[in-house]
């Protein structure tokens, strides 16, 4: 079975080539030649996409655009170009690090599964290096949007997913949102198309903290956002 990596960017032209050599590296030996690597730069102004397209690996494709969508646009571009029977998706520093990839692999094998979700919280270290003010306001975060949307799933916004390749193609092509509540709105898609969903415990290897994410003004918007996808996504036939 061949697994695509979908890993969106954007500026990341600092870390890329780092990210490329290591997951590069990762792939080839863990898979042989049974994947591919997605590079998707969303309109990135520096010179990330560049780097990509320059690498040396027939494995690794780009796929690059002028205007900044956002992360959800980005990640719904790369599963709907991918080849794999199954497709997942981090974020270009590898926060989760490597391993995972092969973990997510293995389970959804083993166990039939259409969409696995990382779980921080299923993990007894998987928010070590957060400080005790930001876990909370996390985990706090997590419940809220998780009663909102009606899910009961313990880390709906953790950044690593992954998809059968079927699925991942169903759900994507559904959805709508470009950034912050994408991945709760395919969540929710894949409820509704009565997925097997598994979630895989998992932990921060590299404790990025720096994040664009307004959590007041960007939570109103979340919310906002999964009271009008409910009613949408209540309407699809799938």
């Amino acid at each position: 079975m061949k697994i695509s990596l979908c890993i969106p960017m954007y500026n990341e032209e600092r870390i890329v080539e780092d990210t490329l050599n290591t997951v590069s590296r990762y792939m080839k030996d863990t898979f042989i030649d049974n994947y591919e690597i997605i590079f998707i730069s969303d309109g990135s102004k520096d010179n990330c996409a560049e780097k990509v397209k320059n690498y040396n690996d027939e494995h690794v494709r780009l796929i690059s655009y002028e205007q900044n969508m956002g992360k959800g646009y980005a990640v719904r571009q790369g599963v709907l170009g991918s080849q794999g029977d199954i497709v997942m998706f981090t974020d270009c520093d590898l926060a989760y690090g490597c391993d995972v990839i092969k973990r997510f692999y293995d389970e959804m094998t083993e166990k039939g599964a259409d969409v696995a979700v990382g779980s921080r919280n299923l993990d007894k270290s998987g928010y070590e290096g957060y400080s005790f003010m930001r876990r909370l306001v996390s985990k706090a975060y997590i419940i809220f949007l998780s009663v909102i949307g009606g899910l009961k799933l313990s880390d709906s916004q953790c950044g690593c997913k992954a998809f059968s390749g079927e699925m991942g193609k169903k759900v994507f092509s559904h959805c709508e949102i470009n950034r912050f509540a994408f991945d709760f709105e395919a969540i929710m898609i894949a409820t509704k198309a009565k997925a097997k969903i598994i979630e895989i415990p998992v932990k921060i290897i590299q404790n990025n903290s720096n994040t664009s994410m307004n959590m007041v003004k960007d939570s109103i918007k979340m919310v906002r956002d999964i009271l009008k996808m409910k009613k949408r996504i209540k309407k699809l036939e799938l």
